[in-house]
């Protein structure tokens, strides 16, 4: 942020001028990469969804000596029924969830509103985590590589040109935004988000043994990715928001899509692993679901507020 950076949202210091109103809708370039996207992403979950192969469950030894299951059939045959459970669920919820929020992101962002550009950043946001994922390791190698490869890269260079093109000191705040709910929400789900995913690394770095939700994998890929960006993007978004900078809302809208969607996401995983012959205690079904479910409807919360209080600018007629 400049140093003429907003300090406030309530009232906001100026009102876009008309001749300002159609800079939210998306770019042609936005536009292109965010439905080459999209349509990259149907193909990878209906193609996890479909593709069936004759197969059975089997056993093999990791490179760390310990004992796994293999799924053994379909698209994630390769994968532990773990793995493959999360995969079918995030299959499910990119189908009925994602791609639904990046279709509507994409035609209110079109009629050029503010609204619709910060959703569309959070639909994005949530197909980079998704292609990331498939392209760059929790998803062991399979047919569709090339594709989850272009998933990531159009997903990415969607979100990056649609964040770049967006000036945080003309978005359209009306008064009355809780900051101070917002934003510490926001460092309260970065610090969870490290405190969890810290546990597996440390752990194995005090007794000695390989991190616990290894598996077949050769490192912790998702908790890399939600250590390295995600935990830090939230706790800096919610920073900038309580300081009353607008940049803050623009981090925040990236990642509350995909907050909003860990609900569905773990109780569908749940449901799949469980069917797949995986067994847990009440404990490990109801204290994740029930962590995931506050953190999901807190930030489905925060998007909804946020969308309440950006004010629509007049288009250019």
């Amino acid at each position: 942020m400049t140093a003429q950076a907003v300090r406030s949202v309530a009232p906001p210091d100026r009102a876009p001028s008309r001749a300002h109103g159609d800079r939210w809708a998306p770019s042609p370039t936005v536009l292109s990469l965010s439905v080459l996207a999209g349509l990259l992403a149907a193909t990878a979950a209906v193609t996890g969804l479909v593709w069936q192969t004759d197969g059975a469950v089997s056993s093999v030894t990791t490179l760390w000596g310990e004992r796994v299951e293999l799924y053994g059939r379909g698209l994630y045959r390769n994968d532990t029924l773990f793995v493959a459970g999360a995969n079918v669920s995030s299959d499910i919820v990119t189908l009925t969830l994602g791609l639904p929020a990046l279709t509507g992101a994409l035609l209110w962002s079109c009629r050029s509103s503010a609204r619709g550009r910060l959703l569309l950043l959070g639909a994005l946001g949530y197909l980079v985590y998704y292609g990331a994922s498939y392209a760059l390791g929790a998803v062991a190698y399979n047919e569709l590589f090339l594709v989850y490869v272009a998933m990531f890269s159009a997903s990415l260079f969607a979100f990056v040109t649609a964040f770049a093109s967006v000036d945080p000191q003309r978005l359209p705040l009306s008064g009355g935004m809780p900051r101070r709910w917002i934003g510490g929400f926001m460092i309260a789900s970065g610090v969870v988000t490290l405190a969890v995913w810290l546990i597996d690394p440390v752990a194995a770095l005090v007794t000695g043994a390989p991190p616990a939700t290894l598996e077949t994998h050769t490192t912790l890929f998702t908790h890399a990715l939600d250590l390295a960006v995600i935990a830090p993007t939230a706790v800096s978004s919610g920073v900038l928001i309580v300081r009353g900078r607008r940049l803050g809302y623009l981090l925040a809208a990236s990642l509350l899509v995909l907050e909003a969607l860990l609900l569905p996401l773990i109780t569908i995983a749940t449901v799949v692993q469980v069917r797949m012959g995986l067994a847990f205690t009440t404990a490990e079904v109801v204290g994740p679901i029930v962590g995931f479910a506050t953190i999901a409807l807190l930030a489905l919360w925060a998007l909804t507020t946020m969308l309440r209080h950006v004010r629509q600018p007049p288009r250019v007629t």
